[in-house]
């Protein structure tokens, strides 16, 4: 079946109903030279066409005609006559007629203008190898469908364009001679332009062995990488380990990943499976509008306390810690959710916090901690769950480097402050240095936080409301920004390397702030915040961050003539071949794995035999022969 056609007959003016219309489709003849279509008719005719009905409510029917005739073209002397003969496959006009009761009541006429569907003989394009056949016999030939001026070897061209270029043809493997034949060829040669050596030494070899094959081959192989896309990433089947290394997917007893949400490509994903040794903790936030009935904000007891291998031929069992949150303020920001009236959720799963005790390449207890709150809203609430793992090698989670000893760009920059208390030992404890992250209404006092990454320039600030009573104070003003920007970096000194040493002070830097200097803005119409001392306007508390790449000049390299004192220090800049005329290095540099003129196996069977040679020479040379004629 093919190319459907879909009609419509929509209130007949008749009086029957629709049900007892019978309809009729026939193939519609000029009845005369004017081409006159003659009257509908309600006699059955055998068509190439299967007619099918649908009511539409009670006043239309809708008609769907199908071509019940393959479109395939046929072939050269082919009987089966379920083909189209002619790439032009159907030319005809139809008549739909509706009839109640033998008497046509409306009729439709339908001109059917199909074409044969013209597919490739082979599904695939076969390439030929590159390595033995070039790919393209005639590079020249860019246009489709027409003549490129002088690409002689263009089958578009014909006999008399070739004549206007034919002496200037495009030499060479573009212009299509992929396959010339070389002059070292005995059968190049003729009596007149021959060379005094032919032919003695000329070659005979077959015209498929020229030095420009293989030209456009490189002999990569290039795997397909997926493009981007909007859709959730699809999880590969778990493959098992037997042993747990760093970044391996932990697995479930049953075969399954062991999973926490976890933000994947910016988005939370409930079931994501956990990393060994890799710590996370995210926040996710979920509109919510009615209670939660499934994982993960509604998750029992049982379902936490599965099993988990342990990555050395056995299993452990999640240990479920119950905590109840009677303030939920890290969690809900709106203020609609505090109402006493409304819709109340009882036991909704705030936050999981995972501790995964390892040793050696295996788990030795996974322990977590379920917060679970009551939340009261009327009609939509915000609410903010928080996810984490914790990998702790015996009780005590050890603090990790960013670099060793630089840092490592992606790694949190390490920050620390002065400890005073402990005898003046000038001793420095590691502190969080992080920036603001605003969210939703980007006010200060419900913006979070984020760590600052090596390497990464970032600007980010809250709004503080301030009003124009706020201004007169302007002490308690700078105590609440200075409080403000004391809770987002309480260190003093942030470390110079990505493994300092706290007792070290040369491997800390200070950090410095600047002051800035805020007015009311009185302009652009508005000018309540200068008249009312009570109405606010925001102002930005900004930070910024930025890593510039200081570029350090060692200057030139000593030699030796440098330091005549010291002849015992070793040189190397006098093996550099890029810094001196004479290049030791290179003096075996055609048995090295860098010398890609050949194969590495063959460049090394010639040095050896040269090697061998030399060898040779030298026992059955001068020297050696004295000496046989000494011993004897």
């Amino acid at each position: 079946m093919a190319n459907v056609f879909d009609l419509c007959f929509s209130r007949l003016s008749i009086s029957c109903q629709v049900t007892y219309v019978i309809l009729f489709i026939s193939l519609a003849q000029p009845q005369n030279i004017v081409g006159s279509i003659g009257p509908p008719s309600c006699v059955a005719e055998v068509t190439q066409w299967v007619l099918t009905r649908e009511q539409v409510g009670k006043t239309a029917v809708r008609v769907q005609l199908k071509l019940d005739k393959s479109l395939r073209l046929c072939g050269e002397n082919e009987s089966d006559t379920d083909c189209c003969p002619k790439p032009l496959c159907v030319l005809e006009t139809l008549q739909v007629s509706a009839c109640v009761g033998g008497t046509p009541q409306a009729s439709l006429l339908i001109q059917a203008r199909i074409f044969a569907l013209l597919l490739p003989a082979n599904a695939g394009s076969v390439i030929p190898n590159q390595v033995y056949q070039p790919l393209g016999s005639c590079p020249c030939d860019l246009t489709f469908g027409a003549c490129d001026v002088r690409c002689c070897c263009d089958t578009d061209c014909s006999s008399e364009d070739l004549k206007l270029f034919v002496s200037h043809c495009l030499p060479g493997p573009f212009g299509g001679q992929v396959s010339p034949a070389s002059d070292y060829q005995c059968s190049v040669q003729s009596s007149k332009n021959s060379p005094d050596w032919f032919p003695f030494v000329c070659v005979n070899s077959p015209p498929e062995n020229n030095p420009y094959l293989g030209l456009f081959y490189q002999g990569y192989t290039i795997t397909p990488e997926p493009g981007p896309s909007f859709q959730s990433p699809v999880l590969p089947a778990p493959v098992p380990v037997n042993v747990y290394i760093q970044g391996s997917p932990i697995f479930t007893l049953n075969g399954q990943y062991f999973t926490i949400p976890q933000k994947v490509f910016g988005q939370c994903v409930n079931n994501a499976p956990v990393a060994f040794l890799k710590n996370f903790e995210v926040n996710c936030v979920t509109l919510l509008r009615s209670c939660p009935t499934g994982s993960p904000l509604r998750t029992l007891p049982t379902d936490l306390r599965i099993k988990v291998k342990n990555g050395q031929g056995g299993d452990v069992l999640v240990d479920v810690i119950d905590e109840v949150a009677f303030d939920l303020s890290q969690f809900i920001s709106s203020t609609d959710a505090f109402s006493d009236e409304g819709l109340v959720c009882e036991n909704v799963t705030l936050a999981l916090d995972y501790k995964l005790y390892w040793e050696g390449n295996g788990i030795t207890s996974i322990t977590v901690t379920q917060t679970v709150g009551t939340i009261t809203f009327n009609s939509s609430v915000a609410l903010t769950t928080r996810y984490s793992a914790v990998f702790l090698n015996g009780e005590v989670m050890v603090e990790t480097n960013s670099g060793n000893p630089g840092y490592q760009v992606g790694r949190p920059v390490i920050a620390g402050i002065v400890d005073t208390l402990d005898n003046n030992t000038g001793l420095v404890q590691r502190v969080s240095i992080s920036l603001r992250k605003p969210v939703s209404d980007g006010l200060c006092v419900s913006a979070e936080m984020k760590p600052i990454l090596f390497g990464e320039n970032s600007t980010s600030g809250c709004l503080l409301p301030v009003s124009r009573h706020n201004l007169t104070r302007c002490d308690l003003l700078r105590e609440t920004v200075t409080s403000l920007q004391n809770n987002l970096m309480t260190a003093t000194h942030v470390a110079k390397s990505g493994n300092p040493d706290p007792f070290t002070t040369t491997d800390w830097v200070n950090i410095s702030c600047d002051m800035s200097t805020w007015t009311l803005d009185c302009g652009g119409g508005d000018v309540s915040p200068c008249v009312d001392p009570t109405e606010t306007q925001l102002f930005p508390i900004t930070s910024s961050v930025s890593f510039t790449d200081i570029l350090v000049n060692t200057g030139p390299p000593k030699t030796r003539q440098d330091c005549p004192d010291v002849m015992r220090v070793i040189n190397f800049t006098e093996y550099d071949c890029n810094r001196n005329d004479v290049c030791w290095p290179e003096l075996a540099f055609p048995i090295t794995k860098y010398y890609t003129g050949e194969p590495y196996s063959q460049s090394l069977a010639k040095g050896l035999i040269l090697v061998f040679f030399f060898i040779t020479a030298s026992i059955l040379g001068t020297p050696w022969r004295q000496i046989r004629q000494a011993w004897k």
